[in-house]
């Protein structure tokens, strides 16, 4: 008998001194089309910098002149373009937009050289968020890399980092910053924290998750095996029930929730334009969303619920942000049972976590169960890290994300909140924001992640800081305009500490009333990831852990 073997494709062999570039790109075309001349234009400054160096860089993958762009787009195709890269070539990963993870990561699992993870580091275009997206699902894999950073590609810095790439094949960053948690401090914020750390290994709790994988976010999903030690179990949903769920809400209740928002203060920027603008029809889908997931949450006994949205929802509705940043905050619109009986969570913040990231949901869980036992807001919410410039001396973080901001953690609250239309690029079924300005305040920042096989949480201490209008309306152009910021001063980590060590392209936040209570929460929240068996790393000044 005679079979059919398959034929085994050559790989090509590495030449001396001569780099690879990939780039992975959003799966929205819209996105990779709009972002391709920032993307040339990064690369042109990489490969610049590596000629100085005496070193070539091909690109794998060319332009496609179908689409207009060099981004490797889906999974299948990235599967292609790793074929023309010879195994064990150096091999960098330029980002200067979004990034769909899953396009690339099976080739840098199997990859044998050494991997150098890219970005240009400026706000017009979320390169920073993508790379550091992509570093968390390395990191999540154990696969070893090196990252680097520049505005421009022509500074020492930079040039030092990679010349080091090219000699030794790594990077190392100062991570001085970062501690292993200390022996806590003994006093009732460590009790606190390891008392809901029992009740919640004794009772368990029950996230919802309307989908896994948001936007090829390999590293938000969290396996059972990793949750269920620490007391989180998850009810997988589907986004079809959502949306089945949204179509059986009144009109009425709709327009019940956007009188609400009115009378609270909150102000929307409406037109007619489908396509362009915000309007009354995309508002009224996104609260029957709102109160669709209240329902569902309750239905399944649920403590946290998360909504991908992206991708697959998005062609079907609008924007699930507004809803989400209503479901964090306490007082918000109130939404009965289906028998009109009960105010579904009265008085309390349902944590959602955004984008379906699982980290956030595990972070999000845990600061609300203690927050609320200290007698403070247990409104929570996660920012990308998105870009970042000095002033007035200090390094100002800009903390975005696309409009998941709870209201109280903005100036104002919902009267110092807006609703403008999600940009097309992203949204092409728009919906409202919750653009506004976070508040001055102390805050506690977070990040679950996981490496060697188990989970990690890194906290920090930070200040929300206020900015003179002007700069915050640049730095807003800068980025995106519709969507909530946050200045944020970290304390105690430069600008590249923070970048090299960050293990995910999103952070969580928390505000306390002053620095007393929030180093006090840090510390009640150490205690309380201890208990679960969480690995803890403290990250710069924590004046209670000094």
């Amino acid at each position: 008998m005679t079979y059919d073997f398959p034929l085994v494709t050559p790989r090509p062999q590495a030449a001396p001194n001569t780099a690879y570039l990939v780039a992975s790109g959003d799966l929205r075309e819209s996105a990779n089309q709009a972002g391709w001349p920032t993307q040339a234009a990064m690369e042109a400054g990489i490969t610049a910098a590596f000629a100085e160096l005496g070193w070539t860089v091909v690109r794998a993958g060319g332009v496609d002149p179908a689409t207009g762009h060099g981004f490797i787009s889906s999974q299948r195709m990235g599967l292609e373009v790793f074929r023309s890269v010879p195994p064990t070539a150096p091999l960098i990963v330029a980002e200067a937009v979004w990034q769909y993870s899953h396009h690339v990561l099976a080739g840098l699992r199997t990859h044998e050289g050494p991997i150098l993870t890219v970005a240009n580091f400026v706000g017009d275009w979320p390169g920073l968020v993508g790379l550091l997206g992509l570093n968390a699902g390395l990191t999540k894999m154990d696969k070893p890399y090196s990252t680097i950073w520049s505005v421009d590609f022509t500074d020492a810095w930079f040039r030092d980092g990679v010349r080091q790439w090219l000699d030794t094949g790594r990077i190392e960053h100062d991570a001085s910053h970062v501690t292993d948690a200390p022996v806590l401090p003994a006093g009732p914020q460590a009790d606190l924290g390891r008392a809901l750390a029992d009740q919640l290994l004794r009772d368990k709790a029950i996230i919802g998750v309307f989908d896994e994988g948001c936007m090829g976010m390999y590293n938000a999903i969290i396996d059972d095996e990793l949750l269920n030690p620490i007391g989180i179990y998850k009810e997988r949903l589907s986004q079809s029930a959502l949306w089945a769920e949204m179509q059986r809400v009144p009109d009425a209740e709709a327009a019940s929730v956007q009188a609400w928002l009115e009378q609270a203060g909150m102000a929307f920027r409406l037109g007619e334009d489908e396509a362009t603008e915000l309007t009354a029809a995309q508002l009224a889908w996104q609260h029957k969303m709102y109160i669709s997931a209240l329902r569902i949450a309750d239905d399944f006994g649920l403590d946290a619920v998360g909504i991908q949205y992206q991708q697959g929802l998005k062609d079907l509705s609008p924007a699930s942000d507004l809803a989400e940043g209503l479901l964090n905050n306490v007082v918000r619109p109130p939404v009965t049972a289906r028998d009109g009986e009960r105010v579904l969570w009265e008085g309390r913040a349902l944590p959602h976590f955004n984008e379906a990231d699982e980290g956030v949901a595990v972070d999000a869980l845990v600061t609300n169960r203690l927050w609320t036992a200290m007698g403070l807001d247990p409104a929570t919410t996660l920012h990308d890290v998105r870009w970042g410039e000095e002033y007035d001396g200090e390094f100002v973080w800009v903390f975005e994300i696309s409009g998941s901001v709870p209201p109280s953690h903005l100036e104002g609250g919902y009267a110092g909140a807006q609703g403008w239309r999600q940009n097309p690029v992203y949204f092409p079924l728009g919906g409202s924001t919750i653009k506004g300005v976070s508040k001055a305040g102390e805050i506690v920042w977070s990040r679950v992640y996981i490496a060697g096989g188990r989970l990690h949480v890194d906290l920090g201490r930070a200040s929300a800081v206020g900015l003179p209008a002007e700069e915050t309306e640049r730095r807003w152009q800068a980025t995106n305009p519709e969507w909530p910021i946050m200045h944020a001063v970290l304390h105690g980590i430069t600008r590249d500490q923070f970048m090299a060590r960050h293990r995910a392209n999103h952070l969580s936040v928390a505000y306390a009333p002053d620095a007393a209570t929030a180093d006090d929460a840090l510390v009640a929240k150490a205690a309380f990831f201890e208990g679960l068996g969480v690995e803890v790393h403290v990250c710069g000044e924590v004046a209670a852990l000094a």
